[in-house]
């Protein structure tokens, strides 16, 4: 009697094993799931290589962050006004001119310590900002950007003007702080290395420019984010739905202007002077320039384009004096090649630095996706 093997054959709509996750699935687990706490964890990461990046480099370096510090901070709120709520301000110099000038004024040996100073600062400008972005709620395209030149050329001028409190044209002393005894402990225990002024307004800066971040993305990816995106998009459609046009633009530009505060109260630290030279036109034309190099509505757009505004002019000037130029056409070099690097952004790349970015990203996942 012959012995029959039953053998199950398999069915015909069985699903496919399960691949297993990627490298790329594993690490995302780890992300917290509020938006919040994944915002909180960047701010913790750039924090780390913050310490690293500082603590490997040399004075001008950290000088050089220092000062990309203040137009990050700057450029990330007209980010804001600019590519999430659609309003054009070439005035931001200005109002960074009233936090630099408002910390000379209170930030001395003896009177409040600087981050209350700072916030102050912030608190003041958003106040001008309020002002300004109440006159100019109803004006659109280039009338609103003709109101905040406006706004440019007028600050300036009346810091001469009352030059008994602001120095007129040398400009307003402004203190440098020290940095306290418990923050160079800190450091040399983390890295053997002593703290220099110029390293420690470079933390200064950049602690300043991560908690804008930290407030700003949340600002952007919460609900009062999509009402500014809806207003910018479609205004009527947004006003059918009971979105109140002249309160958002508004509260954009005291936002954005308290960011812009704050980067006057660090470039006023970090330069020891709020001059009317310093917060001309060319400083709110070079915050526009960052914010389109690097991407519009992007906050990582804003940083990538403030590193540009910093790192290039000096790269291409050296670049320039190792070719056998001279000093003086070496120097005009650098503004041509930004000029250049500008025109070629706008033409091939209207999306900045981050959507280029994306874009290989995009098409990176895609191929690996046909290969798995």
């Amino acid at each position: 009697m012959s012995q029959r093997t039953d053998r199950a054959a398999p069915a015909a709509d069985s699903p496919a094993p399960a691949r297993p996750p990627g490298r790329m699935a594993r690490a995302l687990r780890w992300r917290p799931r509020s938006t919040f706490g994944r915002h909180a964890l960047g701010v913790l990461l750039g924090l780390v290589a913050l310490v690293l990046v500082l603590e490997l480099s040399g004075e001008f370096r950290n000088f050089q962050f220092a000062t990309m510090s203040y137009y990050a901070i700057a450029a990330v709120g007209l980010t804001l006004l600019t590519g999430i709520n659609g309003q054009i301000s070439l005035g931001h110099g200005a109002l960074m001119a009233v936090g630099a000038y408002t910390t000379g004024l209170l930030f001395t040996d003896d009177g409040l310590p600087l981050p209350v100073v700072m916030l102050i600062a912030a608190a003041v400008t958003a106040l001008v900002g309020a002002v300004v972005g109440a006159a100019a709620a109803r004006l659109h395209g280039p009338y609103l950007a003709g109101a905040t030149l406006a706004l440019a050329v007028a600050v300036p001028g009346l810091a001469i003007y009352f030059d008994e409190i602001f120095g007129g044209e040398q400009g307003l002393r402004v203190n440098s702080p020290e940095a306290p005894d418990w923050f160079g402990d800190a450091i040399y225990f983390l890295s053997a290395n002593e703290t220099s002024p110029t390293k420690y307004l470079a933390y200064v800066g950049w602690i300043t420019l991560l908690l804008a971040l930290l407030l700003l993305a949340n600002l952007m990816t919460g609900r009062t984010g999509r009402v500014w995106r809806a207003v910018r998009d479609d205004e009527v459609a947004a006003e059918l739905a009971g979105i109140g046009l002249g309160r958002m633009r508004v509260l954009a530009f005291v936002v954005s202007a308290a960011c812009a505060g704050l980067a006057g109260a660090v470039l006023g630290v970090v330069v020891r002077l709020a001059a009317p030279s310093g917060f001309t036109i060319v400083l709110s034309l070079g915050l526009l320039t960052a914010v389109v190099l690097g991407g519009l509505g992007s906050l990582t757009g804003a940083l990538l384009g403030s590193a540009l505004l910093v790192f290039l002019p000096p790269f291409v000037t050296n670049l320039g004096a190792n070719l056998g130029l001279d000093g003086t056409q070496a120097a005009q070099l650098a503004p041509f090649v930004y000029g250049v690097v500008l025109v070629l952004v706008m033409l091939l790349a209207p999306s900045g630095a981050v959507g280029v970015l994306k874009k290989i990203w995009a098409r990176r996942g895609s191929s690996t996706r046909r290969t798995g």
